[in-house]
């Protein structure tokens, strides 16, 4: 097989991911008429035409379909294997794609990433903020960060953080007109802020423990979210109490914005992790950025 087998496959996978020659293009940092003129020539040594072209979109054809059933997992192959060879170079170099939560922005983000910068010029890092569960390997993401229990099992996790205690916090306007719940039962008489997951759209049920047992409330509430950015903005504004991990809440707590209630009934959760697949740990701009973790956070189990 000669390497004009693989040209334009290239430019193939990125039209069919984009549905765009335009966003394929820039993708590429090539011009859409290279990336026709490419998508034309594979066309034409195929014999098969791949792509049908409007003035709207441009879509697979059935044998478009097939043809990338079969070639995007070959091409990750290919691309895995460079990224094998990476690893054998003697500094870290390229581009770091991370995902994570909006609570490791302070947690873990903040404190890393300038530090990480100064200390590796050569590799770029782009962060993807996202509180729903994500497939980093279908992403093509080099490691995501989360908290311990959401991390698949298929995945090598290194600790971030220590474990998180959680917070059902309220602004003080509310506490005044509403007054505090005692309990977590109490919690069906107030107003809350409630959190619906992205991935499932399932609606979060408060989680409690008493005498070593668990147990949950769904606390009722007219407003929705599936943002703990927005949901920490709303209980600052008194509009009802919200759900939440402490770290996210802490500097509004320690300004008076917010005040705790129920704090002895609430759990504390596994911190947070980096995570990736086990072949990920050998390359080397994915090895400092955990190495620098470790230097800078050290946190106890």
């Amino acid at each position: 097989m000669t390497t004009d087998a693989f040209s334009g496959l290239t430019e193939f996978l990125a039209v069919a991911e984009h549905s765009s020659f335009t966003v394929a293009a820039a993708t590429l940092g090539v011009t859409p008429n290279a990336v026709s003129q490419t998508i034309k020539a594979l066309e034409s040594r195929l014999g098969v035409q791949l792509f049908v072209r409007t003035t709207r979109r441009v879509a697979l054809t059935e044998a478009g379909s097939s043809f990338l059933l079969r070639v995007r997992p070959a091409v990750s192959e290919i691309a895995e294997a460079y990224d094998l060879l990476g690893g054998f170079r003697d500094r870290p170099i390229g581009n770091l794609r991370l995902t994570a939560p909006r609570m490791a922005i302070p947690l873990v983000l903040m404190p890393l990433l300038p530090r990480f910068r100064q200390g590796y010029p050569d590799v770029s890092v782009e962060i993807s903020i996202d509180d729903a569960a994500i497939d980093i390997t279908e992403r093509r993401f080099d490691a995501g960060i989360r908290i311990g229990e959401a991390v698949e099992k298929d995945m090598i996790a290194v600790r971030l953080t220590p474990d998180i205690t959680w917070a059902v916090v309220g602004a003080p306007s509310y506490f005044a007109k509403r007054g505090r719940p005692a309990t977590p039962e109490e919690l069906t008489h107030h107003e809350a802020i409630r959190y619906r997951y992205p991935t499932s759209g399932t609606i979060y049920r408060w989680e409690f423990e008493r005498e070593g047992r668990d147990f949950s409330v769904n606390a009722p509430g007219g407003l929705t979210v599936d943002d703990f950015l927005l949901l920490v903005d709303l209980a600052e504004a008194g509009v009802g109490l919200a759900y939440l991990p402490e770290p996210s809440v802490r500097e509004a707590i320690a300004t008076g914005r917010l005040e705790r209630v129920l704090q002895a009934y609430l759990p504390t959760s596994p911190g947070l992790f980096i995570y990736f697949p086990a072949k990920a740990q050998t390359q080397p701009k994915l090895r400092a950025f955990l190495d620098l973790a470790a230097k800078i956070g050290r946190p106890q189990k």
